[in-house]
């Protein structure tokens, strides 16, 4: 029972955190999200919080593993436009979330952790269910491309219509 207190504790505590950082990323990017700034508006001490996560990379981690995992849930596997237009969605909807999936977040970061490539297969493995390998590939580089082009207002710059090229992306 002591066991299963102390386990719902943690994970609670690790929610709050998790929550508060994802707030930093939103307002400043990964070079905002700050262990001891998170203690703080948790009203708990900066080494306290050190006992559910190692440092700052792993609170990152956790966060990429999060997105991954919300990313892939996101995704419809109906059909490729499906596919293609829940991607853009969920990307439009957080796009702080989708730039920590697609960039390391800190300069040394390791971005290609062995735990990273197997929640990033999870996506592409929806998306292998409707075509091949190849296939899989050069749609995912075109609509990525498109969204990253899209969320860092690229195309909103050149005056240009984001929904009519997407469509055009994917036709």
């Amino acid at each position: 029972m002591l066991e299963t207190l102390t386990s719902d504790r943690a994970e609670t505590v690790r929610a709050a955190v998790k929550r508060v950082a994802l707030r930093q990323l939103a307002e400043g990017g990964p070079a905002a999200v700050a262990i001891n700034a998170i203690a703080r508006e948790l009203g708990v001490s900066g080494p306290a919080l050190y006992r559910y996560f190692k440092n700052r990379d792993a609170l990152l981690t956790a966060l990429v593993l999060d997105a991954y995992d919300d990313l892939a849930d996101a995704l419809d596997a109906s059909s490729l436009e499906a596919f293609a237009q829940s991607y853009r969605a969920w990307a439009l909807a957080q796009p702080h979330r989708y730039r920590l999936l697609y960039s390391a977040p800190l300069p040394g970061y390791d971005a290609h952790q062995a735990s990273l490539v197997a929640a990033a297969q999870r996506s592409m493995h929806q998306l292998l269910t409707l075509v091949d390998e190849e296939r899989a590939v050069t749609l995912w580089s075109r609509v990525h491309g498109h969204v990253s082009l899209e969320i860092e207002g690229n195309f909103a710059s050149m005056r240009l219509d984001a929904e009519k090229l997407f469509a055009r992306v994917i036709a």
